[in-house]
Parts: structure tokens; C-alpha cells; sequence
């Protein structure tokens, strides 16, 4: 009878018991590199509530950013009586399935130049943070597209431009501004860093809203309206009509904002009773996006827009906050509220930084008509007037009418 011997391989049982350790020393490395990673997280985020000073970034910002037609929807996720209309509901078939790609790819479905955004710079749009909405509903954001090479005169092709020499020639306030036209002081100034900005239904034998730019139908017409609307308020106002890629040597589209600044600067040391900036410009959305049916007449929808890089947008955000609440009292729905805009793409400034009481005010978009943007520009003007008369009293002496 043989006898079977039971042998153990010891070697491989050390080599298994060694792999384990090794297994087991890895995942315990993991483990205190996540805890690591999450503390430093939570580190970062208190800091930054607490130091950030960019809308864009705060959680004030982000939650703000929620439409009032979102959270209504959120709750008709579980109350079906709120789904008024399933065709816009947020969290629809077609809706869900457009995210998901959006998440994914980054590509918007609805937007055909999503698809080569991100290679040709200027061309993608950046998100904006929501600081105020107004009545509207739909959710849109402002729109930014730079113009194609060629399309506005003197373009070289936007970001890639070179540095402005320092030679630039200075844009000025456009002459015969000495005085104002209307009772009041010169307190308020009204400039287009876009100032080629036009719309198709006054271009003849123009249809690409890509091409709606034009060194003389432009939005300069709706910042002049706007300038004569505050005079018949009472309130001193002064326009400049400079067309930078008319007037500027070398123009390049990427350094608009810096032309107009030499533009504030000017304007200030010409009207030392300057108080209040505005940059008037158009988005560059469809129509159902820039347009509101009020009292049977149509209106161009406003934008107020504040630079996330302004540290001091807060004092900013303010006085357009003033002029938006004024403004929605008057007309529900024909302000689509104050947006913020940060980042490399875009100014992230927008020479707010001159006056804690400068905004950008976008007035409707490439398919409105100007007698639309007249029209939004003459209750624009009613309500800025409000801010500014309050202002004044404000500030006034005791005893001394403003």
C-alpha cells in the first residue's frame, strides 16, 4: 500500500500572501489619497466662499442660476398638475436626451456651430451665471459670437490678434457733446464697445445673422436714442457715436473694450459730472429669444451684463439691479435679468471697473427692427432716469436741489 504524501508549496503561498499585502497596502493607499482629496475639497470650497469675490463662482450665483420654469418643473416631477405644457417641459424626452449629449460631448444638438466651438477661438459662446431673472421664463442666456474675419472692418481674427501699439489713436466722444441737448447736468454716458452691432431687418440683402454688422446702421443708433430719451427725463446725457473699426488704426475685434475705455477715459475728462457708464449692445440670439409681445406691440428684450472678474461687481450689480426692478415694474418680461460672464473666452471686465454705477446693457438681438429697441430704449431711459434722480437726491447737499 502506498502512502500519499501531502507536500505544501511554501514558496507560492508567500508569493500569494505578498500579492495580497501588496492589493492590501494599494487600496488602503487609495483610500487615505481620496480622504486627502475630499478634505482638501472641503478646505478649498469654505476658503472660497469666503474669499471669491466673482459672482460666477459663488453659490449665490449658482443658485440664482435656477429659472423659476426649472423649479416648477422640478415640482412637476412629482405633482403632474404643474406640467402646463408638456412640449417645454424641462425634464422631457427630447430635453433630457439633449443634455445628456451636451454633458457628454459638449456639443448643444440645437446649435449647429457647437460642433467646431471649441477649435476656433471666438466662436464658442460662454455660459453666463444668473444673478436676477425677470418675468421671462424660457432660461436663455446672453449669446456672444465674434465675427468672422473680414465681416467687421479692420478684424484680424479676434483673440489671436496681437497686442494694440501704443500708438492707437485715442477714440473720442463724438463732437458737438459739449452740451447737453435736454435740463440737467451731463451726468450720464452712453458708448458701444460693439459699435458695428446691426440688425437684419434694417440690412438690405442681408440674411446671415453672422453678417449682421454695419459701419452705419448699428446699435450706436439705439445708444444715441437712449442718450435723447434721458434728456427729455431731465437727465444730462452724452453719446458717443465712434465706430472703432471706422476710426481706429489697425482695428482688432479682440480688443474692443480696450478702445472704449480710452473712450470712458475721455469722456470723463471732458464731463467731470460723469456718474453713470452704459455700454449698449445687442445679443446675438433668434428672434423668440430677444422679443416680447407687450400691450400689442413688440419690444427688444434686455440683457443686463456685469463682468465676474470686476472685483467689485457687487456695487455694479447694485445699480443694475435698480434699473432691472424699475424696469420689470413698468413692463413684466421685457428684462431677461443680470448676468454675469467670466472667464479667458470673454472681457470678464467690461471696463465696469471705471465706476461701481457702468453696466452692459444688451437691447435685443440681430432679428429685431430698431424702432423695437426704440421702443425698449424710451422705457430703458424712464427707468434709468428713476435710478439716477434718486441718485442725486442722495447725494445732493442739504438744502440744495440735484
Amino acid at each position: 500500500m502506498k502512502r500519499t504524501d501531502v507536500t505544501f508549496n511554501l514558496s507560492k503561498i508567500r508569493h500569494t500572501f505578498q500579492s495580497a499585502g501588496i492589493i492590501g497596502k494599494t487600496a488602503v493607499t487609495l483610500s487615505l489619497c481620496t480622504l486627502i482629496l475630499f478634505v482638501l475639497l472641503g478646505i478649498g470650497s469654505m476658503l472660497q466662499s469666503r474669499l471669491s469675490t466673482s459672482p460666477v463662482s459663488s453659490m449665490k450665483g449658482l443658485a440664482a442660476s435656477v429659472s423659476n420654469q426649472f423649479f416648477l418643473d422640478m415640482l412637476g416631477l412629482e405633482v403632474p398638475h404643474l406640467r402646463n405644457d408638456h412640449r417645454k417641459f424641462t425634464f422631457s424626452q427630447q430635453n433630457m436626451l439633449s443634455f445628456a449629449v451636451r454633458f457628454l460631448t459638449d456639443i448643444n444638438p440645437g446649435d449647429p456651430k457647437s460642433l467646431i466651438a471649441q477649435e476656433v477661438p471666438g466662436l464658442k459662446a460662454e455660459k453666463s451665471t444668473v444673478l436676477r431673472t425677470g418675468k421671462d421664463s424660457d432660461g436663455s442666456g446672453p449669446v456672444e459670437y465674434t465675427p468672422a474675419e473680414g465681416v467687421v472692418s479692420g478684424n484680424t481674427g479676434g483673440a489671436a490678434a496681437a497686442e494694440p501699439p501704443a500708438s492707437t489713436p485715442s477714440p473720442t466722444p463724438a463732437a458737438g457733446e459739449d452740451k447737453p441737448k435736454g435740463p440737467g447736468r451731463n451726468v450720464a454716458f452712453i458708448y458701444q464697445s460693439h459699435s458695428n452691432e446691426s440688425f437684419l431687418p434694417e440690412l438690405k440683402g442681408v440674411t446671415d445673422p453672422d453678417k449682421a454688422y454695419d459701419a452705419k446702421t448699428n446699435v450706436t443708433l439705439v445708444g444715441k436714442k437712449l442718450a435723447e430719451y434721458l434728456e427729455k427725463e431731465g437727465v444730462g446725457a452724452v453719446h458717443s457715436d465712434s465706430i472703432y473699426p471706422s476710426t481706429v488704426k489697425d482695428f482688432k475685434y479682440a480688443y474692443s473694450y480696450k478702445y472704449s475705455l480710452k473712450t470712458l477715459e475721455a469722456a470723463a475728462g471732458k464731463h467731470p459730472d460723469l456718474k453713470f457708464y452704459f455700454d449698449i449692445h445687442r445679443d446675438s440670439q433668434e428672434r423668440k429669444r430677444t422679443t416680447v409681445s407687450l400691450n400689442g406691440k413688440d419690444y427688444a428684450q434686455v440683457y443686463f451684463i456685469l463682468g465676474g472678474e470686476n472685483p467689485n461687481w457687487k456695487e455694479n450689480e447694485s445699480f443694475a439691479g435698480k434699473i432691472h426692478d424699475i424696469l420689470e415694474g413698468k413692463m413684466p418680461g421685457i428684462s431677461k435679468g443680470i448676468h454675469a460672464k467670466a472667464g479667458h473666452e470673454v472681457n470678464g471686465v467690461y471696463n465696469q471697473n471705471f465706476s461701481p454705477n457702468s453696466v452692459l446693457v444688451e437691447i435685443g438681438g440681430p432679428y429685431n427692427t430698431l424702432e423695437e429697441c426704440y421702443r425698449t430704449a424710451e422705457l430703458l431711459a424712464k427707468s434709468i432716469s428713476e435710478v439716477i434722480m434718486d441718485a442725486e437726491k442722495v447725494t445732493a447737499p442739504a438744502g440744495k436741489k440735484s
